[in-house]
């Protein structure tokens, strides 16, 4: 790897880890995009699956006496399901359509979550077992699972400190399982140590973050770092299909 690719994911996972503090899910949202385009798409999304796995087992010890263990149950087992079948068909999938595919999944998740705040997309128990289906496919072949439980949360109307609490006990659980069947990354010492140090410092760094930078403005920024990285994730894919 290059110092210019070292320090690009040392800043992806920075960010990410950043928000993730702050907001309760924008690791993978933000971290993703970009982590794809260094490092290819299956590389990229393994790194972004493990790194989001390590910070929300951290933030479980603080969170998880506000979690809702019962609607938990509805949506772990089928986000499960779905992640260990995206893990293999992540891996058999050539690199320029996993890369458009990833671009195209995040960055429609994303206008989708954009649009339709006010829109009941997910009722009842089969509501919910969609949407785990949707967020454990995309985690497992994209590296974001939290759009699709996004709107769940908003059909639902979830309360924001449990559904914080209950997200991290979720995607430690998701990105457990996607990334079990696909082996540890390719990084050479020197990055690991970097991600290693970036990811401490953005999660430390997010609590004082929090302090200064309002949530809804937290929200906004992840929302259009997200868009920013997913569209040219996308645009790197067609380009290679094209060519």
């Amino acid at each position: 790897m290059t110092l210019l690719q070292i320090c690009l994911v040392g800043g992806a996972v920075f960010a990410g880890a950043v928000t993730q503090r702050l907001t309760g899910l924008g690791f993978a949202m933000v971290a993703s995009p970009l982590l794809i385009l260094v490092l290819g798409p299956f590389q990229g999304v393994l790194l972004a699956n493990i790194l989001t796995f390590t910070l929300t087992a951290i933030m479980i010890g603080f969170t998880w006496r506000q979690a809702e263990l019962g609607r938990l149950a509805l949506l772990i087992p089928t986000s499960l399901l779905a992640a260990l079948l995206g893990g293999p068909v992540a891996r058999h999938i050539p690199p320029s359509w996993l890369l458009t595919i990833s671009g195209a999944l995040v960055l429609g998740a994303l206008l989708l979550v954009m649009a339709m705040k006010n829109l009941v997309l997910f009722r009842g128990h089969p509501g919910a077992g969609a949407a785990g289906l949707i967020s454990g496919f995309m985690n497992a072949t994209a590296g974001v699972g939290g759009p699709a439980i996004t709107l769940y949360a908003l059909s639902i109307s979830w309360e924001q400190t449990s559904f914080y609490a209950s997200m991290q006990i979720y995607l430690a659980a998701l990105n457990f399982a996607s990334f079990i069947t696909k082996g540890a990354p390719h990084l050479p010492l020197s990055a690991l140590l970097v991600v290693i140090a970036m990811l401490a410092g953005g999660f430390w760094s997010g609590r004082y973050v929090a302090r200064i930078v309002p949530l809804a403005l937290a929200r906004k920024l992840v929302v259009l770092l997200a868009l920013a990285g997913s569209a040219a994730t996308l645009i790197k894919g067609l380009s290679q299909l094209a060519g």
